[in-house]
Parts: structure tokens; C-alpha cells; sequence
């Protein structure tokens, strides 16, 4: 699948927790640029650590061929850059943190995937918590005792 020059993400598909058909009262939109190598160089071209910032991602690609090993191309690609002038003084300072972060790679689709999931998790435990209180509600209704409801429910019933 080619990969895409632009795409905008909504924010709002982050935001858990909103009830039903809810709108955020916020929305924003955010537009993701590709500067890999190759891509949007009107942009990257007018920003020296944008496209130092390419050049570092594109040195691991490359080692990443060349050794087969992520974390061993990350390392070599820090080595490269910081040898050849490329966001030099950041990576002597962060070189590790970068590292982490590459191999922790963390993209939009997996954030979107991880929300929705959390989202779904809280979703069954407001159900649940719903459920109990109405079980509780109708039990009260129908004259059982507070401790009866307690334990069928594990709420406190005043």
C-alpha cells in the first residue's frame, strides 16, 4: 500500500468515555505531514531539523536493510548522523530516549486501535456497574434487605 503525503486525524477519536451519540465539545483536527525521505520536500526543505530528521529515519531504513536488526540500525544510524553533522547535539544529548522511541514505535493506527479497546473496557465496566445498580434498585423495590442486596450486588445500600 503506498503510503500517503498528508492525512488528517481527528482528535476526538482519542476521547473516551463519551456517552452514546455524544459530540465532543472540542474537536481538532491534526494534520500528520509525511516527511520520510522522498515526500512533502516543499515542506521539509524549509525546516534544516525537519529534514535532518528525515535523513536520521532514512539512515535507519537503510541500515535496517543492510543488518536486519532494528535496534542494531538505530544504534548505527545515531553513530552515522552524529559523525556526519545530522541533529547534531540532540542526538548526543537524547541518542538513548531516540532509540527508545523507535523501537517503541507507537503510530496512529495502533493509538486509535489501543483507545478503542479502552474504550471498550470502560464501556463493559459502566454496563456492569449499571446493571448492579438496577438489580439493587429492583431488589429494594421488592423488600429485600440491605444486606441481601449487599451480597448479591457487593454495592451499600443505605
Amino acid at each position: 500500500m503506498a503510503k500517503k503525503n498528508k492525512k488528517i486525524v481527528e482528535f476526538s477519536i482519542f476521547i473516551l468515555g463519551l456517552p452514546g451519540n455524544s459530540l465532543p465539545m472540542l474537536e481538532l483536527e491534526v494534520n500528520v505531514i509525511n516527511i520520510n525521505e522522498g515526500r512533502n520536500r516543499d515542506i521539509v526543505s524549509r525546516c534544516r531539523k525537519l529534514a535532518e530528521y528525515s535523513a536520521l529515519i532514512a539512515c535507519i531504513r537503510n541500515y535496517v536493510k543492510e543488518l536486519g536488526d532494528l535496534e542494531g540500525a538505530v544504534r548505527e544510524a545515531v553513530k552515522y548522523c552524529e559523525r556526519h553533522g545530522i541533529l547534531s547535539g540532540f542526538l548526543e544529548i537524547h541518542g538513548s530516549e531516540v532509540l527508545n522511541m523507535i523501537l517503541t514505535e507507537w503510530n496512529t493506527e495502533d493509538a486509535i486501535a489501543f483507545a478503542r479497546e479502552e474504550g471498550r473496557t470502560e464501556g463493559h465496566e459502566q454496563g456492569r456497574s449499571e446493571e448492579k445498580l438496577e438489580i439493587a434498585r429492583n431488589l429494594k423495590a421488592a423488600g429485600v434487605s440491605a444486606d441481601i442486596i449487599h451480597q448479591a450486588t457487593g454495592l451499600n445500600i443505605v
